[in-house]
């Protein structure tokens, strides 16, 4: 799976971790941006990096870190087709996916450590859509609302 990765300054240390760990997971990781070189990098501008690489289908899962993983959330969703939440746990992590096809995983850099970040990228990317027909109704009603407010 291809999978982009960015955070702002808040995220930036979390962010690299989890690129080095993951690195010989079997996906394709893309890193777009966020060294925490500029206390002025903000996060809406690398969530609208990662919101873009999905939407644009140049990466099908994002990891989106910035100091809480909020603001991050909050900017990335407003993306066409873009379903980002914040997860600092595992079972949030994979049940979004299967339960909501949340496609950009939100990570905390101040409030969560690298072992539970990797916990949740890991059940993260390895967690699939059910297409259980709730999950599908309830997926349908969400992206008609989407379609409403655009």
């Amino acid at each position: 799976m291809r999978v982009a990765f960015a955070a702002d300054h808040g995220g930036a240390e979390l962010k690299a971790e989890l690129l080095r760990r993951l690195a010989g997971a079997g996906h394709e990781l893309v890193d777009l941006g966020g060294d925490g070189s500029d206390p002025d990098d903000d996060y809406p501008d690398f969530a609208r990096r990662i919101a873009h690489a999905i939407r644009d289908g140049k990466a099908e899962r994002g990891i989106l870190v910035c100091g809480s993983g909020i603001g991050a959330s909050v900017a990335a969703s407003k993306v066409r087709g873009v379903r980002a939440a914040v997860a600092h746990d595992t079972y949030s992590a994979r049940q979004g996916v299967e339960h909501d096809d949340m496609n950009v995983l939100c990570l905390g850099g101040r409030v969560i450590g690298p072992e539970p970040a990797l916990d949740c990228a890991r059940a993260f990317l390895d967690a699939r859509f059910s297409g259980a027909e709730r999950h599908r109704r309830r997926l349908a009603k969400i992206l008609a609302i989407e379609a409403e407010e655009r």
